[in-house]
């Protein structure tokens, strides 16, 4: 039985029905969040498209235009922030497809697509599919809240630990 994947610019009536998504599965992602993301997309800083499948919501990527890491908004390098697919949708091509949509939008201002990923094992995943994907990392290190951790430092392993990475974009695609 085929399923039938839609990957669209999220509205103003979806924050509920992601947060609820979300919730089922026991993760925090408020109404609120969601509804920021709507609003910064009106105010073109950010793009935001979810996925759906058979009309129920998979999972959601933004892309931020202005990067909050200090050497991507340097270089203007978009951000790919906060990639997430409901765990019963995984491994059936719903990140791979949101990345597909975004890193088109991306090519339409830049030839370079940045993003951050965790270092501990929830985010095993995505290290892999951004690296298959051809994602490199930028070489500058471990990053804690998007500031270079020095040797020698400790940091908490958090959401805040990540390694950045960047990635050629074909602008035209």
């Amino acid at each position: 039985m085929s399923r039938r994947v839609l990957i669209r610019l999220c509205g103003s009536g979806d924050p509920a029905k992601l947060h609820e998504a979300f919730a089922e599965v026991g993760w925090d992602k408020p109404v609120a969040l969601f509804e920021r993301y709507v609003q910064e997309h009106a105010a073109m800083s950010r793009h935001f498209l979810l996925a759906e499948v058979d009309g129920a919501v998979a999972g959601y990527v933004t892309l931020v235009w202005r990067s909050a890491y200090p050497p991507f908004a340097e270089d203007g390098i978009p951000e790919v922030s906060d990639l997430n697919v409901l765990p019963r949708f995984r491994r059936s091509g719903i990140a791979a497809s949101l990345l597909d949509h975004i890193e088109q939008v991306a090519g339409q201002r830049s030839p370079v697509l940045g993003l951050g990923v965790g270092l501990y094992v929830d985010y095993g995943a995505a290290q892999r599919i951004y690296v298959r994907r051809g994602y490199l990392p930028d070489g500058r290190g471990l990053m804690y809240a998007n500031q270079p951790v020095p040797t020698g430092e400790t940091v908490p392993l958090d959401d805040d630990a990540t390694l950045m990475f960047t990635k050629q974009i074909d602008r035209h695609s």
